[in-house]
């Protein structure tokens, strides 16, 4: 099994027994001391001992509390084509995770051209900008400095600091917190022994909390601030070569093979199965895997070792696949994360209203 499988499966309270026990043993004193550092960290900058910057401008925080797989893209789609439909100008600020800027500041999309291949600025900054082409998108690990460019060069009405709920050097008018419906804390310790970035009660500095991957009847604690649901479908499968739609029924009809570098890729897989496609073989690499090197050498091994007629895989690696030019990708298909927010979106559309109207 996958090291990476196995810690995620470890985090999320799915192990058991001897392993279990002495994973924890040996982990615990370790995730104590990480809670407690972010513990601390939180509070200097609640008390103005480590300095926040402000933009003028708003500023829109999306994130999360746990490592990956809660659906801060989609989200963060959703939230930027509700306010570009509402005829805002709409940048976001992206750590450009995965990409090779180490630490400039970069402008991905001018919401008429994109600048930046995924390799360089981050595969999501990259989805982001194809999927809304008239959105902004800028990069670097300094979101102010980013904020600082994108007002210069952009002219944007409002940001959105896409993963910025542990980014606290920025402050944020509205922050939207994700929590996966259904295992919000992982297994409640925070890392190396769970998923946790901070420690739970983090979730009071929320605004507003969207739990995400809702099934329906499931039961969600109620964190004391407000907030709604959303669920993921996988919808608009289409071949990567021309972008050509494939319906749905041909892949259930024939052998196909799938594979991510994302952060639950059991989800995915799940998902595809959801739709009556059977999985004759799956390949998971780690997320954000940059289509190079010995992470594409594991997926070509793959494509040779499994005969298949279709090679099913997510918008996010399809975006890093369109760089390579081997024969085979005539045979990939990406497919979309739809996302469904509960009562349409009234909470969140409620709460970015307010804080758009103008003042008196």
């Amino acid at each position: 099994m996958n090291l990476r499988v196995w810690w995620r499966g470890l985090a999320e309270g799915r192990c058991s027994g001897f392993t279990m026990l002495l994973t924890t043993l040996l982990l615990a004193v370790p995730s104590l001391l990480y809670g407690l550092l972010l513990q601390v960290r939180a509070l200097l900058y609640r008390y103005g001992i480590f300095k926040s910057s402000r933009l003028p401008c708003p500023v829109i925080s999306v994130g999360n509390l746990t490592v990956g797989g809660t659906g801060k893209t989609p989200i963060t789609i959703w939230i930027a084509r509700y306010l570009l439909q509402q005829g805002l100008r709409v940048a976001v600020l992206s750590r450009g995770y995965g990409g090779t800027l180490q630490g400039e500041v970069a402008v991905v999309s001018d919401g008429r051209s994109i600048f930046l291949s995924p390799d360089i600025c981050g595969d999501e900054p990259c989805l982001m900008a194809r999927t809304l082409p008239e959105l902004m998108v800028v990069v670097s690990a300094n979101r102010y400095q980013a904020g600082l460019l994108a007002l210069e060069q952009l002219q944007p009405d409002v940001l959105l600091l896409d993963d910025g709920f542990q980014h606290l050097r920025l402050q944020r008018d509205l922050n939207i917190l994700l929590l996966d419906s259904s295992r919000p804390f992982g297994n409640g310790w925070t890392l190396p022994l769970g998923l946790l970035r901070e420690p739970r009660s983090a979730f009071r500095r929320a605004d507003l909390v969207v739990f995400t991957r809702h099934q329906p009847g499931q039961q969600v604690v109620d964190p004391g601030v407000p907030y709604c649901w959303s669920s993921h479908q996988l919808t608009t499968f289409r071949r990567l070569v021309d972008r050509s739609e494939l319906p749905v029924a041909g892949l259930q009809q024939a052998r196909v093979a799938a594979f991510c570098g994302i952060a639950d890729p059991h989800a995915f897989f799940e998902g595809l199965r959801g739709l009556g496609i059977t999985l004759v073989a799956t390949l998971s690499l780690p997320d954000h895997e940059p289509y190079h090197g010995e992470g594409f050498r594991r997926l070509e091994r793959f494509v040779t070792e499994h005969t298949a007629d279709w090679l099913v895989t997510t918008e996010k690696d399809g975006v890093k696949l369109a760089l390579q030019q081997q024969r085979w990708l005539n045979k990939v298909v990406t497919v979309r994360l739809e996302l469904q927010v509960s009562d349409n979106g009234r909470l969140v559309k409620a709460a970015l209203e307010k804080l758009l109207a103008p003042h008196p």
